[in-house]
């Protein structure tokens, strides 16, 4: 057999497995639509509808108090990443706790309700919860060593510069009611303020308002959801079980539990995914070996997947970067670790693995019939978002011309004026892809 024919062969070979690879990732992505939809449509009636506090005076000091409103003004927020990380510069910058401010960070993008609904599908009920048992623990932790470590003579000078940038920045914009970014905290997307008492359930506009922020969120995380159920897929088909079997330990014991949940961030790290899309792979990695507590530690890691790196070196300079991703790893791998021990003393570890992720061919069952149920969900939110203007919203909010997200403009982390006009951005990442001319303005409706 000639060297060709070895070569053709090697490549249908790999050719076959690739569309191996995405089949399996478009029937995962197909098991878990009504979840996605039903999660982006939850957090944006919340976002829509739920009254903010003021920040300075809720989140200035790290105390109980402060910890448990920056947590739970994170999981009424969206789930964006990079907005995340955006909004806990701002709320620093703002007057905010430098810890309070990664606790929000945390909560907004580990305990919102999509992530759940996207484990609950593809990892099953134990993974969902152990979400919702494991990040409580993980933003104590943060609490107690950020305490500790995020102080100090860097993190002062660091805190001055952003604050007095902020005040810098604040006063190019001309025409903007500055009371505004005092009086107002969002979430990860935090695209607005405070909700009058007028925003209720029989609202249109607060119908509509929450049907821009969920679409926004949506079109602001399909780069990442794309890539992690591609990557998920290929890994689930491609990858053989001896290969999974190197990379984590199995067989001994606790040391199996440790290794595992100090491997799962790493490969958050190495995977450039982050937020939603990290369930997918989360979902192979399972199927592969890893431990429970390695999985959820990895899920747990999105924040130190290496975009957000190299925005947290932008923000806040390489030194207090890599100090960050540091504290930041540690409390994701024993957050990972005390989960998995609860859970195993709880007898609630699942007992077996799915060695395909999901099915992949078309079934006429209860997943279809939720999924077309939810698509014209989505198709109403989506002529709602499109025709808000009709409804009396819109007047405080622009859009993003990079991604395409929602912005409050009273807290747009970021703002150029180009062509005599005022754009308002997400984060300084997108304000920098305009600048640069790497993306073309998007669309004026969301």
């Amino acid at each position: 057999m000639t060297i060709g024919v070895v070569s053709a062969l090697s490549a249908i070979r790999l050719l076959d497995s690739l569309g191996s690879g995405l089949r399996e990732a478009f029937f995962m992505f197909w098991e878990t639509l009504w979840a996605l939809i039903l999660g982006f449509t939850l957090s944006g009636v919340v976002q829509a509808m739920v009254p903010r506090e003021t920040m300075r005076s809720k989140l200035g000091r790290l105390r109980p108090s402060s910890v448990l409103r920056a947590s739970s003004y994170g999981m009424v927020s969206s789930s964006c990443s990079y907005a995340a990380s955006a909004m806990a510069r701002s709320l620093v910058a703002k007057g905010a706790d430098f810890t309070s401010a990664m606790i929000f960070m945390f909560a907004s993008t580990n305990l919102v309700v999509e992530l759940g609904l996207v484990m609950l599908v593809l990892l099953g009920w134990q993974f969902t919860a152990a979400e919702f048992t494991g990040g409580p623990i993980m933003i104590v932790l943060l609490a107690l060593l950020g305490g500790a470590v995020f102080s100090g003579p860097l993190v002062t000078r660091v805190i001055a510069r952003l604050r007095a940038s902020q005040v810098d920045e604040s006063s190019k914009v001309q025409g903007h009611d500055h009371h505004d970014q005092d009086s107002a905290l969002g979430g990860a997307h935090d695209h607005h303020g405070e909700v009058s008492a007028s925003n209720t359930l029989r609202s249109p506009s607060s119908w509509a308002e929450a049907s821009s922020y969920a679409v926004a969120d949506a079109k602001m995380l399909r780069r990442e959801l794309a890539i992690g159920y591609v990557v998920a897929g290929i890994l689930a088909v491609m990858v053989p079980a001896h290969l999974w079997s190197a990379l984590f330990w199995q067989g001994h014991g606790i040391w199996t539990s440790i290794e595992n949940a100090l491997v799962g961030p790493l490969i958050a790290v190495a995977s450039w995914v982050c937020s939603i899309g990290n369930v997918p792979l989360a979902a192979a990695l399972w199927s592969g070996g890893i431990s429970f507590g390695g999985v959820i530690a990895f899920i747990f890691a999105d924040l130190i997947a290496m975009p957000l790196i190299l925005i947290y070196a932008k923000f806040y300079g390489w030194r207090l970067a890599l100090r960050m991703v540091a504290v930041f790893y540690v409390v994701m791998v024993v957050a990972g670790l005390a989960t998995e021990f609860l859970f195993t003393g709880l007898r609630a570890v699942p007992p077996h693995r799915s060695v395909t992720v999901a099915v992949t061919h078309f079934e006429w069952n209860y997943t279809t019939f939720l999924n077309i149920a939810f698509l014209v969900v989505a198709a109403g939110a989506r002529w709602l978002a499109r025709n808000k203007g009709r409804f009396g919203g819109g007047e405080s909010v622009a859009l993003d011309p990079v991604c395409g997200m929602q912005v409050t403009k009273a807290l747009a982390p970021a703002r150029l004026v180009h062509d005599d006009a005022v754009l308002f951005f997400c984060s300084e990442r997108c304000q920098d892809r305009f600048s640069a001319g790497v993306a073309s303005p998007h669309s004026q409706v969301p």
